[in-house]
């Protein structure tokens, strides 16, 4: 039975210490992870976003080459509420 425990406190150690070196590398790397994983997205934003906008956006519709007339004043008679304040 004491051999049974030895066995679980040795591998309760190496589980502990594993999960605290794990931690302790990740501590001192950060900056390098943020940034590598800064560059991915970077990368995969800068490959989707030309076809995003491009189905996002409506076609430009071309100028006119020439407009209609003048829209006519009110007049009260066109509408009897124009002018009375």
């Amino acid at each position: 039975m004491q051999k049974i425990v030895n066995i679980l406190a040795i591998a309760s150690t190496v589980v502990s210490a594993s999960v605290v070196g794990g931690g302790l590398y990740v501590y001192l790397n950060r900056a390098s992870i943020l940034d590598g994983v800064k560059s991915q997205v970077m990368e995969a934003v800068t490959g989707a976003l030309p076809g995003m906008v491009d189905t996002a956006l409506p076609e430009i519709p071309s100028m006119p080459s020439s407009t209609g007339d003048v829209m006519p004043m009110p007049t009260p008679d066109m509408n009897p509420n124009v002018g009375l304040r």
